[in-house]
């Protein structure tokens, strides 16, 4: 009985992946019947698999904060100022004609400040979330633009330029024909997936989401999770920003303004309950697929920018009314009442 009530409960829980592969399987399929011979063409799926790591990694950021019932709207203003940040090192102190091991060592010297940008840019959301008792949307909006204040201040808002040909490695180079991006993404999403579910931190995180005052009870420190989720958040922001600024080969203050939005819908289309307590690393991942076939076959059909931000808004909203709508009980509700 019992085996039969946990393969119910399995089936059920997948049920939302499930649903995400076949969208990720029919947006594929649509976009390849309305142009054939540029979706399906070799450069285009290389091109697709070099672009989506971009806005990619944002959302599994997205994805833990929203995990425990938060969100963090800073994570394209962290990635930006720890690739200005990057960047000023790699201009000022390597210089475009630097090359072999002292290239290489300024590389690592840029990353490790960025990490350290990114991470110190979570700590300061998690404070102002936990010690200021601020509410996450508020506090990553208005810390978003403090950071891009302080990339604009840094660039005067222009790009900085001037790298190393080893910094595109990171964006623009394969090992073994597989995109060095699109490894990244797969690393931090299995490191991410591992996380929630695999350890007792992933599991606080989950609980803290699901139900805030059973954890407290619990004697979790929500404190420290808070602080150490919003650091995550902000590390994966910081290596997305390395990923941009290695594309564009260059670094600016309002580079991937869109990818916010893209992120957001993302994490919810992928099925990560906005109020928290779930959220699945895979579901995440198939969202990611469909958005880039879906902006791949609009890029195609000449669909502008402008209307591609609708239609992200669009099908954000949608999704939130019919992951929150409870159907059953309309359906209830159209039954008509019993006379006599």
């Amino acid at each position: 009985m019992s085996g039969s009530g946990s393969r119910t409960e399995m089936t059920l829980s997948q049920a939302p992946e499930f649903r995400l592969a076949i969208i990720a399987v029919l947006v594929f399929a649509l976009m390849a019947v309305l142009s054939p011979d540029r979706f399906l063409s070799a450069q285009n799926l290389t091109s697709m698999a070099f672009q989506f790591p971009e806005f990619a990694i944002l959302a599994l950021a997205m994805t833990i904060t929203m995990t425990t019932g938060g969100i963090d709207l800073s994570v394209v203003g962290v990635a930006n100022l720890s690739a200005v940040i990057a960047a000023a090192i790699l201009t000022s102190l390597a210089g475009p004609e630097a090359t072999g091991i002292v290239a290489v060592m300024w590389l690592a010297v840029a990353l490790v400040a960025s990490l350290a940008v990114g991470a110190a840019a979570g700590f300061f959301n998690g404070i102002l979330v936990t010690r200021l008792g601020l509410p996450p949307i508020l506090a990553t909006l208005g810390s978003g633009l403090v950071f891009t204040g302080f990339a604009v201040a840094m660039t005067g808002g222009s790009a900085v330029m001037g790298f190393p040909d080893i910094v595109s490695v990171i964006g623009n180079s394969t090992i073994w024909f597989v995109p060095v991006p699109l490894i990244l993404f797969a690393v931090l999403a299995i490191a991410l997936h591992i996380l929630l579910t695999r350890t007792g931190f992933g599991l606080r995180v989950t609980m803290y989401g699901a139900n805030p005052l059973a954890a407290l009870y619990a004697a979790i420190d929500i404190d420290r999770i808070l602080l150490r989720v919003y650091v995550i958040a902000g590390m994966f922001s910081a290596v997305a920003g390395m990923v941009i600024m290695s594309r564009a080969n260059s670094a600016k203050a309002d580079y991937g303004s869109s990818y916010l939005l893209l992120a957001v819908l993302i994490a919810v289309l992928g099925g990560v309950n906005p109020y928290g307590g779930y959220g699945r690393v895979i579901g995440v991942v198939l969202a990611v697929l469909s958005m880039q076939f879906l902006s791949s076959g609009l890029n195609m059909l000449q669909v502008s920018n402008f209307a591609r931000e609708l239609i992200w808004g669009a099908l954000l909203l949608l999704v939130m009314v019919i992951n929150t709508t409870n159907w059953a009980g309309l359906r209830a509700g159209r039954k008509p009442a019993k006379t006599g």
